[in-house]
């Protein structure tokens, strides 16, 4: 039996299809990590596209600050939790009524809460911050664009939303003082006139 060789024409001929595979599969590649960048930095981006959102969860991190521990943790963990169930809910197109008119109630409760120093029962605090999460998550959940990748749209609005808390939570540590009490009070009460007219806007 004679030992199998390689002539010039079949070493060509295997190099020219190593090549066309090289070509289909590496963009394939590039295109689903594209994707998944851009999934990913899309929902990291989503929080910030709009006042009415920043503002209800700056909001939830100045009012954590008030009330202290272990509020200034417990809330800014149970709104997320409860706003990646709303995205799932908006990612698979089950309703929730009055999306926009929730959001902007949330600013105007979230807001009179820290403008007077409220100081409700923990669990009330934690409901309350929890359901608006889920509607703030429905409205993410539901703006997710064709061909992004749900889940990782999902960890980048979380994440921001984390992000927020935490400006919050840091620019109510002035609350130490008098000044910055009075100062928290006073933002408490723009983000609620400020939610006002997120609900006009709404309603119109």
């Amino acid at each position: 039996m004679k030992p199998l060789s390689s002539t010039p024409s079949q070493a060509k001929m295997l190099g020219a299809i190593l090549l066309l595979s090289a070509c289909f599969t590496q963009p394939t590649h590039a295109h689903a990590v594209a994707a998944g960048t851009m999934s990913f930095t899309t929902g990291l981006s989503h929080p910030w596209s709009g006042w009415d959102h920043i503002l209800a969860m700056v909001a939830v991190g100045l009012w954590g600050a008030q009330l202290g521990a272990p509020a200034l943790w417990l809330l800014p963990v149970a709104f997320p939790m409860l706003m990646a169930f709303g995205g799932f809910l908006g990612l698979v197109g089950m309703p929730l009524p009055g999306i926009e008119l929730c959001i902007a109630s949330s600013a105007i409760v979230l807001g009179v809460m820290v403008a007077l120093q409220a100081r409700p029962p923990l669990w009330v605090a934690i409901t309350l911050c929890g359901l608006f999460g889920l509607f703030h998550g429905h409205a993410h959940g539901t703006e997710l664009a064709p061909g992004h990748d749900g889940l990782l749209y999902s960890i980048g609005f979380v994440i921001a939303t984390g992000l927020l808390h935490a400006t919050g939570i840091a620019l109510g540590g002035i609350h130490r003082w008098k000044a910055g009490r009075l100062v928290l009070r006073a933002a408490g009460a723009g983000i609620a006139v400020m939610g006002c007219w997120f609900a006009l806007e709404a309603l119109a």
